[in-house]
């Protein structure tokens, strides 16, 4: 969604509804959003694929987010009609919603969201999701277009294998521009 200012069209906040779930194995973590693409639309900012406006002309990307727990409902099959005045009797099968609203860039991880797309992926501990409390939070939102920007196309020096590679992690670009590792936000595990 975009909300314009009625005023001043120039300012304008694009707002992505992300959802993910809680994981039952690990107390505190959920599965993670993702938090749209690092493709065309990021990497040329003026570009509108994929957009209603151009990536550059919003004052900031916000990600109104909603965590859930799954919940198994074995009141009625999963292809069981119902009339309608039944729809009451029906388990929902997710509960304890939680809202939370953040700019992109301070839930973000410095990890795709997926294997096989360019899509950027957030942090997974809650409570740090909750706080803003994401990777880039010490260096800011800037570094992280930057990197986002960078990833998969810079090449940088291989830091196990030596020679060169395509960028895949923060530490990799704070290397290739001769700041410290130390400003990188370390994440909780999940191990």
């Amino acid at each position: 969604m975009s909300f314009i200012k009625k005023s001043d069209n120039a300012i304008k906040f694009a707002v992505d509804i992300k959802t993910t779930y809680r994981l039952k194995n690990y107390d505190g973590f959920c599965n993670g959003f993702t938090l749209g693409s690092h493709g065309e639309y990021f990497r040329n900012r003026r570009s509108t694929k994929n957009i209603q406006f151009p990536y550059g002309g919003y004052t900031a990307h916000l990600c109104l987010g909603v965590l859930y727990t799954r919940s198994i409902s074995t009141d009625i099959g999963r292809t069981q009609v119902l009339p309608l005045d039944k729809l009451g009797t029906v388990s929902s099968v997710i509960k304890e919603l939680l809202f939370f609203a953040e700019e992109k860039w301070k839930i973000s991880s410095d990890k795709r969201s997926s294997g096989n797309t360019a899509n950027i992926g957030s942090i997974d501990y809650i409570t740090d999701i909750l706080n803003g409390n994401g990777v880039f939070v010490k260096i800011g939102g800037s570094v992280f277009d930057e990197y986002w920007t960078e990833r998969g196309i810079l090449d940088v020096i291989d830091l196990k294998n030596g020679g060169s590679k395509k960028l895949t992690k923060l530490i990799e670009f704070l290397k290739y521009k001769g700041w410290d590792e130390s400003l990188i936000n370390k994440q909780k595990s999940k191990r």
